[in-house]
């Protein structure tokens, strides 16, 4: 789908939706539990469905209990098929992935993974590494049938112990085996092995893991987690607001736009509630340094509060950003320079010098979903109007966007 944008300002009251991150570790956390949890304030996306169909191949069952309110039957006390190795189709969605490789390797021995757009490129060398010197096999081959996505095989058993994994790469690999590792019967350590980068995301883990009643207890001396074996309790949780949605609502702001938003926990654990404080150091000239080592995702929206102030913004931290779903130091980059702003990338940085207009113009969406929002947001200080390739991308976390959008006064046309 691709759509046209007359620029326009924004003006109203929004509500972001539910914040996709938790939304992730509740449901596989529900899963796991022995008995039965309810999730409130639940919204569905491409993601989080891919999240619910991975969970259906535990023999977890779940029902709506209303129109955002799941209620979901731990699978932990189901019998488990060990003929075979169940198959995941996760999507395009990398939590999904990345929690649930050591959570299949302890409940059943394994699975076979699969996926969509670039999400089977991205790296899982933390694991690998993890999974040689534990005799844990893994291959990753393309299906000879169908398009011929890549497919990852992982088989053998996870044990209790020391797991040793960089934490520059991603954050995931700690949730996904702090998830796991409580499922055995014996002590476990987690040990980053370089400054852990997305500690919110991980502090979001631990918090889901207390309420559930699992142990884990962080050293900063050594740098680790402790894990102890348990049983997932059922709980009853609400979904809070997602800060990373709401960071596009503030960059309209920034941009001029007359919003007010609502439903937000200002002292969330989400990283990305960060873009409170970095938005208010947006709004004043100068040249300024922003290390995004903890809120990556962050980059879209605040690229784009950066492209009509008075100064440069230098984006450091940023290295992981060229493995999402585009590399989007480059795809950020491109969408300054195809509406009129500046911006130059380095290995691991891109640096936004204010333009004092954008003029409009085409934008490929890249077939990320940040990216399109990051183009609409962007569209209310054009000139003329913008173009946005592969608009649909949005479905993967924020389906109502759109939606919100034209409620909020956007001119929205489906070409």
């Amino acid at each position: 789908m691709n759509v046209r944008i007359e620029p326009r300002q924004l003006s109203g009251i929004v509500t972001p939706p539910p914040s996709k991150s938790l939304a992730h570790r509740l449901l596989l956390a529900a899963a796991l539990a022995a008995g039965t949890s309810t999730i409130r304030n639940l919204a569905f996306s491409e993601d989080i469905e891919a999240t619910l169909r991975c969970m259906a191949q535990f023999r977890c069952q779940w029902r709506w209990q209303s129109e955002d309110t799941l209620q979901v039957q731990g699978c932990i006390n189901q019998e488990h098929d060990r003929r075979g190795l169940l198959r995941f189709d996760c999507g395009e969605s990398g939590s999904t992935l990345r929690f649930l490789i050591p959570i299949a390797l302890a409940l059943g021995g394994g699975g076979v993974f699969t996926g969509r757009g670039r999400l089977m490129e991205r790296p899982q060398e933390p694991y690998f590494q993890i999974f040689d010197r534990m005799g844990i096999t893994h291959t990753l081959e393309r299906e000879s049938q169908g398009a011929g996505e890549k497919v990852l095989t992982i088989q053998g058993n996870l044990q209790p112990g020391e797991y040793r994994l960089p934490g520059n790469v991603s954050s995931q690999f700690f949730t996904g085996l702090l998830m796991a590792l409580p499922l055995l019967d014996g002590l476990s350590v987690v040990v980053s092995t370089t400054k852990l980068e997305s500690a919110p995301y991980i502090s979001m883990t631990m918090g889901v893991l207390e309420q559930c009643g699992i142990s884990v207890r962080y050293s900063p001396a050594l740098n680790s987690f402790g894990v102890c074996p348990g049983i997932y309790c059922p709980f009853d949780a609400a979904v809070e607001a997602d800060w990373s949605q709401a960071a596009f609502w503030y960059a309209a702001i920034a941009l001029g736009s007359g919003l007010r938003l609502r439903g937000l926990n200002a002292h969330s654990a989400q990283g990305d509630a960060a873009v409170l404080s970095l938005h208010q150091k947006l709004s004043r000239s100068g040249d300024v340094a922003i290390d995004l080592t903890d809120c990556p995702d962050l980059l879209p929206p605040l690229a784009v509060m950066a492209a009509v102030r008075e100064g440069s913004t230098r984006f450091t931290g940023a290295a992981r950003l060229r493995l999402k779903e585009s590399d989007r130091l480059t795809t950020v980059r491109d969408l300054l320079l195809d509406l009129g702003g500046f911006a130059d990338e380095g290995p691991d940085s891109l640096t936004v010098h204010g333009v004092s207009r954008l003029t409009g113009g085409t934008v490929d969406g890249a077939n990320d979903h940040r990216i399109v929002m990051a183009a609409a947001i962007a569209a209310t200080r054009c000139e003329r109007p913008v173009v946005i390739l592969g608009a649909e991308a949005v479905k993967k976390s924020y389906p109502s966007f759109w939606e919100h959008y034209e409620h909020l006064g956007g001119d929205v046309r489906v070409l």
